[in-house]
C-alpha cells in the first residue's frame, strides 16, 4: 500500500526534481504547532515538496519506548512548561502554555489532515488554523463541529472532508503512518525526514536547513 498524496509547498523553479521531506507530527503536540510555520518557510524557500503523515503520539511512544506527559517525571514536565515559554517568546507567538480543551481526542482531527491532502488540497491553510484554534482560541479539535467550522475558515468543503476524514481509507492511511513512522526512527511530534535522516523536534528546524542548503549526504547511525 503507497503512502498517502504529498502536497507541495511553493517549488523555486527548477529542471530537478523537487526533494521530498516526510513531515511527522499530531494536531496535539504543541511542538509541531511551534514549528510549522518556520518549517514551512524553509520547505517553501527550498523549492520541497512536504508529504503531511500525521501519526498517533500514544502509539508512536508505546513503540518506541516514550511515555505519556502524565507519566514522565514531574521535573521533565515543568521542565517543558520552561522550555514552551522559552519558545513561545523566540518564536513570537502567543498561546496558552495549557489550553482548555487539551489533550483531546485527536484521531478525528489527524485524519482530516490525511482527508485534506487525499483530497489533492495543501494541508497547510487547515494546519495553520487548526494548530492557532487549539493553542491560542482554546477550542475543542475533538469536536467535530468545530473541525468543520475551522476546514470552512481555511477555505475548504468541510462536509466533503468529514466524510472522507471517517472513511476506512484515511483510518488505513493513519495506521500506516505509524508503521512508516516506527521503521524510519521517528519517535516524536515533529520529526521531519530528509533522505532518511530524522530531525526530531522544532529545534532542530535550524539543522535541516542547514542540509538542505548544503545538500551534504545524510547522516547515519554507525553501524
Amino acid at each position: 500500500m503507497s503512502s498517502h498524496p504529498t502536497a507541495s509547498t511553493t517549488s523555486a523553479s527548477s529542471s530537478a526534481e523537487p526533494r521530498l521531506i516526510d513531515y511527522y507530527f499530531s494536531l496535539v503536540s504543541p511542538w509541531a504547532y511551534m514549528g510549522h510555520a518556520p518549517f514551512m518557510e524553509i520547505a517553501g524557500r527550498h523549492g520541497v515538496e512536504v508529504n503531511y503523515k500525521p501519526v498517533f503520539l500514544g502509539r508512536v511512544f508505546a513503540e518506541t519506548g516514550g511515555l505519556p506527559l502524565a507519566q514522565r517525571h514531574p521535573a521533565r514536565q515543568r521542565y517543558r512548561l520552561v522550555e514552551m515559554q522559552r519558545w513561545r517568546e523566540k518564536r513570537g507567538l502567543s498561546f496558552n502554555l495549557k489550553p482548555k480543551h487539551w489533550p483531546f481526542d485527536v484521531n478525528l482531527a489527524d485524519r482530516f489532515v490525511i482527508a485534506v491532502t487525499a483530497s489533492g488540497k495543501s494541508a497547510d491553510p487547515f494546519l495553520r488554523r487548526a494548530f492557532s484554534a487549539v493553542w491560542e482560541e482554546e477550542r475543542d479539535l475533538g469536536n467535530p463541529v468545530v473541525l468543520a467550522q475551522l476546514a470552512e475558515e481555511a477555505g475548504l468543503d468541510s462536509s466533503s472532508l468529514m466524510d472522507i476524514a471517517s472513511g476506512t481509507t484515511t483510518e488505513a492511511i493513519y495506521a500506516l503512518n505509524l508503521e512508516n513512522a516506527v521503521a524510519t526512527d521517528v519517535f516524536g511530534s515533529p520529526a521531519y525526514v530528509l533522505d532518511g535522516e530524522v530531525f526530531w523536534g522544532q529545534d532542530r528546524l535550524e539543522l535541516l536547513d542547514d542540509a538542505l542548503t548544503s545538500r551534504r549526504p545524510s547522516f547515519k547511525p554507525d553501524p
